[in-house]
């Protein structure tokens, strides 16, 4: 039996469904509104929440994030009206396991909510993230729990594995672990930065090439592809290699075989492929700079990396990890450090990620070795500056801060920073203006401004506008 939770605020559903769910075996848990929601999630475990969108006290995306935090991690299954299929979307991108349009039927219902429990019993019986090999990967937020499922899964099969995400999230530490986790952890992990290649000798160093090929060839030489047979074959930034080479690779990739360069005979090679990439390879696609079939090969599985940014909750880790680590390398005693430098590191953006914060931590450890305790005074100036511009364009007047500043003798912000907070200002002036001319429905404030209704309801979020169906 499992435990359902139902966040719709329609108390007619709630019979209706609960009648369902009893003829199923499960059992269910109503809950009106978000925060109702939220007290239900503090006070039981759940197998699968089914999450309405438009709820009387906000958008039931908001609350993603705390139902996957949530004991036990249910899976997520989105409700949506029938005329929001932006709203649909939203919900896969954010990671659901399903979406189900309004009215709940129980032929609507009973498929995707089986299916998400099959899911949920087959991810129970895989290897736990408890025994994977990690080394160099912190964090235990939901971001990264989601992550290191796919690790798992991955290093279970040989399949092809593309990491996205932002330069500096981790994706070489992640292909290490598939390949220190898996079945060929006693060969060759073979790292290829494809951004690095030169283009005359891409061939020759993934192929290898025998004596004479070219000038400069005096003896046979094995290539990557070689090197990584019965290993893994990492092809970092994947998304830099020429038309050229993306032609010859995606033939290797279907039957491993290739040809070195100079030579008349055909080698094989029994790699398993990790590819990563920072670009949007889907678009690049599109606009005809990437293969379409071989981008098909390489997201067999496919992990995302999720920005530093929206997992502040592993910042205080990270930075204790590579302070610590740090301090053995240069011989220093290890640093205490204040709860206000952990806040002022949640506080920043980190646009180089967890590349950044270890860069970070290294100037700080140089710039002060001989302090015991580090405060915020100790970050570098723009990290503090940024910190503090956000907490300036946080506040009630914001706007008239920024232009009394030179007038009191306070340091003047960035123009960007600037910027920011005066269309962040004019922006949420709209949006109000917005509102109140349509009486706080969304649906008529999206045929009003032109926006669509999941394109306002982020907006609305960001400002924590009150809005209506």
């Amino acid at each position: 039996m499992a435990h359902i939770l139902l966040i719709d605020d329609d108390a007619i559903l709630k019979e209706t469904f609960g009648a369902l769910m009893g003829r199923l075996g499960h059992r269910l848990t109503w809950a009106g509104s978000l925060e109702a929601g939220r007290a239900a999630l503090s006070q039981g475990r759940f197998d699968v929440v089914l999450l309405d969108l438009r709820l009387p006290d906000g958008y039931g995306l908001d609350m993603m994030p705390e139902v996957r935090a949530a004991p036990g991690t249910p899976e997520i299954i989105i409700v949506t009206a029938q005329d929001d299929p932006e709203g649909a979307a939203l919900a896969i991108k954010s990671g659901a396991w399903d979406y189900i349009q309004k009215p709940l039927t129980p032929a609507r219902v009973t498929l995707p909510l089986t299916r998400a429990l099959e899911y949920r019993a087959q991810k129970a019986a895989r290897r736990p993230r408890a025994v994977l090999k990690r080394e160099g990967i912190i964090g235990a937020g939901p971001a990264m729990e989601a992550c290191l499922d796919l690790v798992a899964q991955a290093a279970d099969s040989d399949a092809s594995v593309l990491l996205t995400g932002e330069t500096g999230t981790g994706k070489e530490l992640f292909a290490r672990a598939i390949h220190a986790n898996s079945s060929r952890a006693t060969n060759n992990f073979v790292v290829v930065d494809c951004a690095a290649l030169p283009e005359t000798l891409v061939e020759s160093v993934l192929f290898g090439h025998v004596k004479g090929a070219f000038t400069g060839a005096d003896r046979d030489r094995d290539g990557l592809v070689t090197l990584a047979d019965g290993g893994t074959l990492f092809l970092d930034e994947i998304g830099e290699l020429s038309p050229a080479i993306q032609k010859t690779f995606l033939r290797v990739l279907q039957d491993g075989r290739f040809r070195p360069v100079g030579s008349k005979n055909e080698l094989q090679s029994d790699f398993r492929l990790v590819a990563a990439t920072n670009r949007d390879l889907p678009v690049m696609a599109a606009g005809g700079m990437f293969r379409e079939d071989l981008l098909y090969r390489l997201r067999t599985i496919v992990i995302t990396l999720p920005p530093l940014r929206l997992r502040t909750e592993d910042i205080r880790a990270l930075a204790l990890h590579y302070m610590n680590r740090l301090c053995v390398r240069y011989r220093l005693p290890t640093k205490g450090f204040s709860d206000e430098f952990f806040q002022a590191l949640a506080a920043y953006t980190w646009p180089g990620n967890v590349r950044e914060l270890c860069s970070t931590m290294e100037r700080v450890l140089l710039a002060y070795r001989g302090e015991p305790v580090l405060y915020p005074k100790h970050l570098p100036d723009e990290i503090r500056i940024q910190v503090l511009n956000a907490g300036a364009a946080g506040e009630p007047d914001g706007a008239g801060r920024a232009t009394r500043t030179a007038a009191e003798g306070q340091p003047v912000p960035p123009w960007k920073a600037y910027r920011r907070r005066a269309l962040d200002a004019a922006e949420e002036a709209y949006l109000r203006d917005l509102l109140v001319a349509c009486g706080g429905t969304v649906v008529r404030a999206a045929k009003v401004s032109g926006l669509s209704v999941s394109r306002l309801y982020d907006l609305f979020r960001k400002y924590n506008l009150p809005t209506r169906a």
